[in-house]
C-alpha cells in the first residue's frame, strides 16, 4: 500500500489531484474555525464542556468536526445538503417529472443535482435556525453565548445574521465538495464528512484515556477489551461493505448484417449493504426526536418535587428515550436495532426500484438462466435482495448499538457514534478504490486487489 502511494505521487497529474484534495481539506479545516457573528467567546468554554453532555449537540459536534463547539458558520457541515438529497430521491419515484429526468442521463442528473442544490437552502436554514435553538433550550449555558437574545420573532436581525452565516458556511463546504470532485481524489461531499470526523478522534480517544485512572488495571483491560472490539467492527464493515452477491446474467446472440453481438455470460453484483449508512441516520435523527423535544419541557432533566403533570411527563420521555440514564439505555438500543433493520429494508428496496434492473436486462437481449424475462426475472431479484438484505439489516443494526454495548462490557465511552465509525471506513474504501482505478491505467498493482 506505501509503495502504490508512493507510485501515486509520482505522477504529476494524480499527484496534483491528491495535493488539490488536501488542500481543499485544509481550507475546510480553516473555515471550521470561523465563528458566527454576535457570540461572546468567553463562554465557548462553558458551552464545549455542556455539549459533551447533551446527546444531540455531541452527535452533531462529531459530524461537524468540532465546529460546533466553537459556533462556527461550518457548524452543520454539509448534512442539509445530504438531507436534501435523500428528500429528492425519495420523491423521484414519486413525481413523474423526477423520475423522467432521471432517464435523461447525463443531463438529466446534472438538472437533479441542480434541483438538490437549491433544495438545500430552505434545509439549511430550518436546521440552522433548529440546531441553533437545541444549544440556546436544551444546553446549559448556551444562551449565555450570544450577545443578544436569540429569537427570531422578538430580534430577528441579529438571530437572521447568524442563521446565514451558517448556511453560508453549508454552501462553501458544498461548493468545496464540487471541487474535490472535479479535480480532485474522492466522493466530494463525503471526503468533506471524513475529515471532519477523522479532525475529532484524537480529543475523542484522548477523553476516553482522561476518563479513567491510567493506573488502574480495569481501566487498562478496558481499554485494550475496547481497541480489540473496534478493530473487529471494522473489519465486519469492511466485509459487509464489500459483500456482495452475483447473480449470473447471459446475454442472447443477435445478428445484425455480417456481425454477431451479444452471446456473453456476466453477473448483477447485488451487494450486501446497498443502502450504505442511510438508514443510521434516519433511525438516530429520528430516535433522538422525541428526547430532544422533551427536554425543552424538563431543563433539569429530573422532575423537582410537586412539578405538574406534564412536566412530569417530559422529564420521563427524556430519560426513557435517552442513553444517558439506566432505563433510557435499553429502550433506546432495542427502538434503534428496530429502526435501523426496518429503514434499511424500505432503503434498500428504494435504491432497487430506481435501478430497474428488469427491464434494462430484456432491452438489451439479458436473462438469468432458469428464470423469464420480465415479471419472474422481477419477483427472484426482489426474493434475493430480500435475503442478502437481511444480513445487512442486522449488521447494520448491530453496529448501531455497539457503542452502547462496548461500554457496558468494557466500561470505556468514546463518543465516536456508529454512523461516524460506518462513514470513516466507507469513504476509506472508497478513496482507496477510486485511487486503485487511476493506478491501473497506468499499468500499477493497486491497493486492494493482488
Amino acid at each position: 500500500m506505501l509503495q502504490s502511494v508512493l507510485r501515486a505521487l509520482q505522477l504529476p497529474d494524480l499527484r496534483r489531484r491528491i495535493i488539490f484534495t488536501l488542500l481543499m481539506l485544509l481550507v475546510f479545516r480553516f473555515i471550521a474555525h470561523i465563528p458566527v457573528p454576535n457570540i461572546d467567546p468567553s463562554a465557548l468554554a462553558t458551552l464545549q464542556q455542556a455539549l459533551r453532555d447533551n446527546q444531540l449537540a455531541a452527535l452533531l459536534n462529531i459530524f461537524a468536526g468540532g465546529a460546533l463547539q466553537n459556533l462556527s458558520v461550518a457548524a452543520m457541515g454539509v448534512y442539509p445538503y445530504i438531507t436534501a438529497q435523500i428528500i429528492v430521491q425519495l420523491l423521484t419515484p414519486l413525481i413523474p417529472a423526477l423520475e423522467n429526468l432521471q432517464k435523461e442521463g447525463e443531463q438529466g442528473r446534472m438538472r437533479i443535482n441542480r434541483i438538490t442544490f437549491w433544495a438545500t437552502v430552505p434545509m439549511a436554514y430550518l436546521q440552522a435556525y433548529g440546531q441553533t435553538l437545541t444549544i440556546v433550550r436544551g444546553v446549559s449555558g448556551g444562551s449565555a453565548v450570544f450577545r443578544s437574545e436569540f429569537n427570531i420573532f422578538s430580534n430577528f436581525f441579529p438571530t437572521f445574521t447568524i442563521i446565514t452565516a451558517m448556511v453560508a458556511g453549508t454552501m462553501l463546504l458544498v461548493w468545496l465538495g464540487e471541487q474535490i470532485q472535479e479535480r480532485g481524489i474522492g466522493n466530494g461531499i463525503s471526503m468533506i464528512i471524513f475529515a471532519g470526523i477523522v479532525s475529532r478522534l484524537p480529543s475523542l480517544i484522548s477523553q476516553a484515556f482522561t476518563t479513567g485512572s491510567l493506573g488502574d488495571v480495569t481501566t487498562i483491560i478496558g481499554l485494550i477489551a475496547f481497541l480489540v472490539i473496534g478493530l473487529f467492527t471494522i473489519v465486519g464493515i469492511v466485509l459487509v461493505q464489500e459483500g456482495q452477491r452475483r447473480v449470473p446474467v447471459q446475454y442472447a446472440k443477435r445478428v445484425r448484417g455480417n456481425r454477431v453481438y451479444g452471446g456473453q455470460n456476466s453477473h448483477i453484483p447485488l451487494k450486501v449493504n446497498m443502502s450504505g449508512m442511510i438508514p443510521l441516520i434516519f433511525a438516530q435523527s429520528i430516535i433522538i426526536f422525541p428526547g430532544t423535544i422533551a427536554s425543552y419541557g424538563c431543563p433539569e432533566q429530573v422532575a423537582p418535587e410537586g412539578s405538574s403533570f406534564l412536566k412530569q411527563a417530559a422529564c420521563w420521555t427524556y430519560q426513557t428515550f435517552s442513553p444517558q440514564f439506566g432505563r433510557g439505555t435499553l429502550i433506546y438500543s432495542l427502538l434503534l436495532f428496530l429502526l435501523v433493520v426496518g429503514f434499511t429494508y424500505f432503503y434498500t428496496m428504494v435504491i432497487f426500484n430506481q435501478q430497474n434492473i428488469p427491464d434494462s436486462l430484456q432491452r438489451n437481449g439479458g436473462f438469468i438462466p432458469g428464470i423469464r424475462p420480465g415479471k419472474r426475472t422481477e419477483e427472484y431479484l426482489s426474493k434475493v435482495v430480500y435475503r442478502i438484505t437481511l444480513v445487512g439489516a442486522f449488521f447494520l443494526g448491530l453496529v448501531a448499538i455497539l457503542p452502547f454495548l462496548t461500554q457496558q462490557i468494557t466500561g470505556v465511552q468514546i463518543g465516536l457514534s456508529a454512523t461516524a465509525l460506518l462513514i470513516v471506513v466507507g469513504v476509506a474504501i472508497d478513496t482507496m478504490r477510486q485511487l486503485e482505478a487511476q493506478l491501473v491505467m497506468r499499468n500499477y498493482e493497486g491497493f486492494i486487489t493482488r
